[in-house]
């Protein structure tokens, strides 16, 4: 197979030379075979986009996984009662006396590879091994955030375990999906021992609404790995927005079951004394007793108190503070059905807990020594776990009127290693070091004031804010006057107060659901039992396909000239499929139709292209990059009655940017058979 770049379609590897390849024709001309004397593959034009609501296949159950950076866990609900959601059973492991609704998103392997656990059970057996042991296993955490970071992500990128050694990151996060898969199946079984095992669950896992598509697919791809869902069955799986997901929860809650950060109790308590939301919305009570219509539609609808109070038309942010990132959505609420319209692309960043993880580690080796502190994470990596299992403890506690210093516990291994490698001890590191706001205590533990603690949130909590500002001054986002901070990161008092100060002030209303912690996971089986709750998304980037056009001097660039068969054709324009902030409707497609060069030909291969502009020309316009692919695989064309070959082939693709992941399907209009269609974002 052949590439051809100079018909502007590079990457479509049909034909056996570039005479034989098939080139798109312009937009608007005759679909015939004598366009440039060769088979021609044509972008038809739709006539207008067509919606379809898609019919959900039969499941009994749907079980959500809320992968977190530094948690993760699964709920499910039963399709017979859609909203009494299950949270798994308590996790083995964990804090004494503390109710574990999710575990850490923590994986240990054996020497050789192969799965031992997972969670508080990995972790504490990773505590326990012997620090010369230890070295030989591989102990993964807050690994999600790789998957992030990684600017070139495919099926082969590797992921480095606490001790250096490298592992495949899609069996890592395979692993980790099998173990949640094996762990909610047991649960479903003692709990229904009639579930039938085939097709009777439907599976949810959330990522962040910001993450690209080749991260989205690369989830995908490892819960087919896992055994979640077979790619036959692909639709059994469903990819939640963690944003989304949360939004898709709020909007059921009930007012005692949300904290206003702006009604502090009198004498300006602390941010624990916080009172309902109910005593703020008895004006609006008031005005809805002249509108009691609207009222109805909506509780009718199953939404809860708060959205009753609100107007159709109103809108609100939703700010996921996770472990790795803050994912902000704008939604606006409509009416009659409280269905969600997205007003804005999903945004935000790298702004998650971790960053308060990795400021304290900074410190450390402001203290004791980069090179220290290196060394020791790579020759005592369990004694490393446990000193940030001991920081996360005193982080949970840090709060902007906590009184008295926080201490945190340095295990014997890095006492005993660093006087081993300095010759002098820990307390003696701290006497030399710039650090003024650490001492030493004589129970083995740093000692750290409160203002140092806080001050360590403050690089990742500004950056929260400044994002949130950001947006609140878009255009689109004008009259929130909403905002629901959820997701783990929101349980800290620090960042509640801090939003609360710099948003407060605006006319902004801050509100924390009081599970807090869970409100994306519980929002995710919701949104698997009806996933067309999310009406509109708004596309985050543009995306199309080369293409060639008729050139027409003056508007095309000479360099983009082809003469062939004496006609003029301008190569490399970017066909637009879809533009970046284009409001985009639930089962909207947009329809094209390609066509073979060969009879015989089986597949067909055209690369697609994606800016973060809306007006791009040229697929070779700065910014414009090769992102996936689109892959058509064909069955063999029938021969006519006499056994002569089949003329022209028609196959029709339509292709669905308005859910979470962008979907194609194909048709061959000849024979009006299915045709094996996707889009491939991690071959690049």
């Amino acid at each position: 197979m052949l590439a051809v770049p100079e018909l502007g379609l590079q990457g479509l590897y049909i034909g056996s030379s570039p005479e034989r390849s098939p080139v798109p024709s312009p937009p608007g001309s005759p679909r015939t075979q004598e366009s440039c004397g060769i088979a021609p593959l044509t972008p038809s034009q739709s006539p207008k986009p067509e919606t379809r609501a898609p019919q959900p296949p039969p499941f009994s159950v749907v079980v959500a996984i809320d992968f977190g950076t530094t948690s993760s866990g699964y709920a499910f609900s039963f399709a017979s009662d859609p909203e009494a959601i299950h949270m798994m059973r308590k996790w083995e492991g964990g804090d004494p006396g503390v109710a574990h609704q999710k575990t850490p998103t923590c994986l240990l392997l054996t020497p050789e590879g192969a799965f031992h656990s997972f969670g508080y059970t990995a972790r504490d057996y990773y505590h326990d091994l012997d620090p010369e042991e230890a070295r030989d296993w591989l102990y993964f955490e807050k690994f999600k955030m790789k998957i992030h970071s990684a600017t070139d992500l495919t099926l082969k990128t590797q992921l480095e375990a606490v001790n250096g050694r490298k592992m495949p990151a899609l069996e890592v996060f395979a692993h980790a999906l099998r173990f949640f898969k094996e762990h909610a199946l047991q649960e479903l079984r003692e709990q229904c021992p009639s579930l039938p095992e085939k097709d009777a669950v439907r599976w949810v896992l959330t990522v962040p609404a910001i993450w690209k598509q080749p991260a989205k697919q690369f989830m995908r791809e490892a819960a087919y790995l896992a055994g979640l869902v077979s790619r036959e069955d692909a639709e059994q799986l469903l990819i939640a927005l963690e944003p989304e997901a949360a939004s898709v929860y709020c909007r059921k809650l009930r007012l005692h079951q949300l904290m206003d950060l702006s009604s502090r109790a009198p004498g300006g308590g602390r941010l624990g004394e916080r009172r309902s939301i109910d005593s703020s919305f008895r004006q609006a009570r008031e005005q809805l007793r002249r509108s009691r219509h609207s009222r109805t539609f909506l509780v009718e609808s199953g939404v809860g108190e708060l959205w009753a109070e609100m107007q159709a038309g109103d809108r609100y942010v939703v700010a996921d503070c996770g472990g790795g990132t803050v994912d902000l959505t704008v939604h606006q609420l409509e009416q009659p059905h409280g269905t969600l319209k997205e007003l804005y692309k999903a945004s935000g960043g790298p702004y998650g807990a971790v960053g308060v993880d990795l400021a304290f580690e900074q410190l450390l080796c402001r203290i004791f020594g980069e090179d220290f502190i290196a060394t020791f994470k790579r020759q005592r990596p369990a004694a490393w776990v446990d000193l940030t299992i001991a920081f996360e403890a005193r982080k949970r506690t840090a709060g902007p009127h906590r009184a008295g210093a926080l201490n945190i516990s340095l295990p014997f291994s890095f006492i005993d290693f660093y006087r081993k490698q300095r010759g002098h001890n820990v307390e003696t590191a701290l006497r030399r070091s710039s650090v003024n706001f650490v001492k030493w205590s004589s129970q083995g533990m740093l000692r750290m004031s409160c203002e140092a603690m806080n001050e360590l949130f403050q690089p990742t909590v500004s950056g929260i804010i400044q994002h949130i500002e950001a947006l609140l001054a878009r255009p689109e986002v004008q009259g929130v006057k909403l905002l629901f901070l959820v997701g783990g990161f929101a349980e800290s008092a620090v960042l509640q107060q801090a939003v609360q100060a710099s948003l407060g002030a605006r006319g902004l209303r801050v509100v924390v659901p009081h599970d807090v912690g869970l409100t994306i996971l519980k929002g995710a089986v919701l949104f698997g039992q009806a996933p067309g709750v999310v009406r509109v998304r708004r596309s985050p980037l543009t995306y199309g396909v080369g293409v060639l056009n008729r050139f027409v001097a003056g508007r095309h660039p000479p360099d983009k000239l082809l003469v062939r068969d004496g006609r003029r054709w301008c190569t490399d324009v970017f066909e637009r499929f879809v533009a970046a902030e284009q409001s985009v409707a639930l089962g909207e497609e947009v329809r094209r139709s390609y066509c073979p060069a060969r009879p015989g030909q089986r597949r067909v291969l055209i690369n697609l292209y994606c800016c973060a502009a809306e007006d791009a020309h040229f697929i070779t316009d700065p910014g414009v990059r090769k992102c996936g692919a689109l892959s058509l695989e064909l069955e063999p064309a029938d021969s006519g009655s006499d056994g002569a070959t089949p003329g022209r082939r028609e196959i029709r693709a339509a292709m669905q940017f308005g859910d979470t992941e962008i979907k194609v399907t194909a048709v061959d209009v000849s024979t009006n058979r299915s045709v094996r269609a996707a889009i491939d974002f991690l071959s690049n």
